[in-house]
């Protein structure tokens, strides 16, 4: 069992959607709901959470790989990419040639490494876009973890996530029902015990096309259009925040000053 856990990346893994105003940052998430769990089965058991909304992998190997083995963990997680694939033009190989060379540094030193695939967004107009880049960004990552001998949470094969019930009004982000299911993968793969269980949704409802219509105009003003506007300003929502457990804290313990 695993007393160190670090966790890298970027909304996914901060837990951007899974909305709890308790939480640092005000998210909760699939790597808190896992660390809770590891905690509940291993004394002495500490979790640091150093990924943040909005960036993109260079950033966060540039800013987030040296503090993390810094702290010596014995078990990291990884998800960086999925920004850089929204983007207009991305070098698919450079940035996994970086990612890999990261990968590598990690397993190095002894820890265990967990590392995810994208989802696949086939039912979802957004994603169904970039559908291929996100195919060719797993086979890399696969790839890396089969020459690494890192740990794969397969989230393009978990089906469950392509019910849009499981995402947050903006589309972009698991709600607590994907991070629960998140939880429970990331739980199975490390071989541990728990008592997470997937949401029972039921039936999915049937939308008139004026239903839809309405839903899409509604996204788009309250989501969309801001996301389009950081994009122009150059900015992101992540710039003003900073990591939400920036050092290695029981879990549970009151959130550090930011």
């Amino acid at each position: 069992m695993s007393k160190r856990l670090v966790t890298l990346g970027d909304s996914f893994t901060e837990g951007v959607g899974d909305d709890d105003p308790t939480a640092a940052n005000g998210v909760r998430g699939w790597a808190d709901r896992t660390a809770e769990q590891l905690a509940a089965r291993e004394p002495g058991f500490r979790y640091a959470n150093l990924a943040i909304r909005g960036k993109l992998l260079p950033q966060v190997l540039a800013e987030q790989l040296e503090p993390a083995l810094a702290m010596e963990p014995d078990l990291v997680t990884l998800y960086a990419g999925g920004n850089d694939l929204m983007r207009p033009k991305v070098d698919i190989d450079g940035l996994m040639d970086s990612y890999e060379t990261a990968v590598e540094r990690i397993r190095s030193t002894g820890a265990r490494l967990v590392l995810f695939t994208g989802v696949d967004g086939v039912e979802d107009a957004l994603f169904r876009r970039i559908r291929g880049r996100v195919a060719i960004y797993n086979e890399h990552v696969r790839g890396i973890a089969a020459r690494h001998g890192a740990l794969l949470v397969d989230l393009w094969a978990m089906r469950q996530l392509r019910d849009r019930r499981l995402w947050a009004p903006d589309r972009l982000h698991l709600n607590p029902y994907g991070h629960t299911e998140v939880a429970i993968a990331v739980l199975d793969v490390l071989g541990v015990r728990h008592p997470l269980a997937g949401a029972e949704l039921g039936p999915r409802d049937v939308l008139s096309p004026a239903q839809r219509r309405s839903q899409n105009l509604r996204w788009a003003q309250e989501h969309a259009l801001p996301w389009v506007r950081r994009r122009l300003r150059g900015e992101s929502s992540g710039d003003t925040l900073t990591a939400k457990r920036p050092t290695l804290e029981p879990v549970g313990s009151a959130a550090l000053p930011r």
